[in-house]
């Protein structure tokens, strides 16, 4: 009953979680939607008011809002294709391990069976992705499967199956729509300024005693427009970090086995060549960053700020506790 409390919690909190997300991406398109206008002179300050239709902020808004529409519904897919992926079927041995593999962690953890699929790379690596455990998909690549034993398989799987089981799928998915959004948006409002000759609208300088304010307010979108993309980046990094450790955590608690995973991660850890197919925007999802293989194991307090995936090495000693913690409770003497 504690654990199925403890799911609830983590599945409440990660809904929650998502709803912030998408409530401060709309709110930051529409500040950006609101510059825009202000720029084109769709809306104009007057006598401490604004009149006029704010058209950008509703087409930024709309933007925002099937953006967020296509994520939930078909972001596994068009993430699937982004990295060039296929179904696994049972056509060698070692794939059928992993479906194997996949179905034993699915019953440990009390959830559907994912979807499998696969990356044709060498590079070790794997990422689960989709909306909620009943539409779910993990993936692997032909380098994870042709390099992992069984037991260090069940260590990987058990960790994308934690994301799926904690909702950390749907958060993240809405995290890269939330990054792309706003980045998009504020590369259009600095290339509409840069068309426009440099010239501000006329609405901040309308002679009616409020071109100030509407200078101010201007000057303050400019500013949200640089860095709203840089913060976005930086709390997706943050989120995702966070629920690395998690993840890893549960894998223990559904293989039973913390050597599982720990040998998994060190031997990823011995992989220098960076996933093929690994962009920017799909980074997080993966166990480690598909983009900078072990160049991402770096301490300092920079270095951990801009990556997606805490310290491959600060996982590995984490593990390596939990590895010890049970050696210790198992040489217990019984009462």
């Amino acid at each position: 009953m504690a654990a199925a409390s403890d799911f609830r919690a983590m599945e409440a909190a990660n809904r929650r979680e998502t709803i912030i997300l998408v409530v401060t991406m709309i709110a930051i398109l529409a500040a950006l939607g609101f510059g825009l206008d202000l720029w084109a002179g769709a809306i104009r300050i007057r006598d401490g008011s604004v009149a006029g239709f704010p058209i950008l902020t509703v087409f930024a808004l709309i933007f925002g809002g099937v953006q967020a529409l296509i994520s939930f519904y078909g972001g596994a897919q068009l993430v699937l294709l982004s990295v060039h992926a296929r179904p696994l079927t049972p056509d060698t041995v070692q794939h059928q391990t992993v479906l194997d593999v996949i179905n034993e962690m699915a019953i440990a953890a009390r959830m559907p069976v994912p979807r499998a699929y696969l990356m044709n790379d060498p590079a070790p690596n794997a990422f689960a992705t989709g909306r909620d455990p009943q539409h779910s998909v993990i993936c692997v690549t032909q380098g994870l499967i042709d390099r992992m034993d069984r037991e260090e398989l069940q260590g990987v799987i058990g960790h994308e199956m934690s994301h799926i089981r904690d909702y950390d799928i749907r958060t993240m998915m809405m995290v890269a729509v939330m990054v792309g959004g706003i980045a998009m948006l504020s590369d259009f409002f600095f290339r509409a300024m840069f068309y426009s000759g440099g010239r501000r609208s006329r609405s901040s300088s309308n002679g009616n005693g409020d071109g100030g304010a509407g200078a101010l307010i201007y000057l303050a979108v400019m500013i949200l427009a640089v860095v709203a993309p840089i913060i976005s980046q930086l709390i997706a990094m943050a989120i995702s970090r966070q629920r690395e450790y998690l993840a890893d955590a549960s894998s223990v608690e559904f293989t039973r086995n913390p050597r599982a995973l720990l040998r998994a991660l060190e031997e990823i850890a011995q992989t220098e060549s960076p996933l093929k197919a690994g962009t920017s925007g799909t980074a997080h999802l993966f166990i480690v960053n598909p983009r900078e293989g072990v160049r991402e194991d770096k301490e300092g307090f920079f270095d951990n700020l801009l990556s997606t995936h805490p310290p491959l090495s600060r996982r590995i000693e984490r593990l390596r506790a939990m590895l010890g913690a049970a050696g210790a409770a198992a040489q217990l003497p019984q009462s």
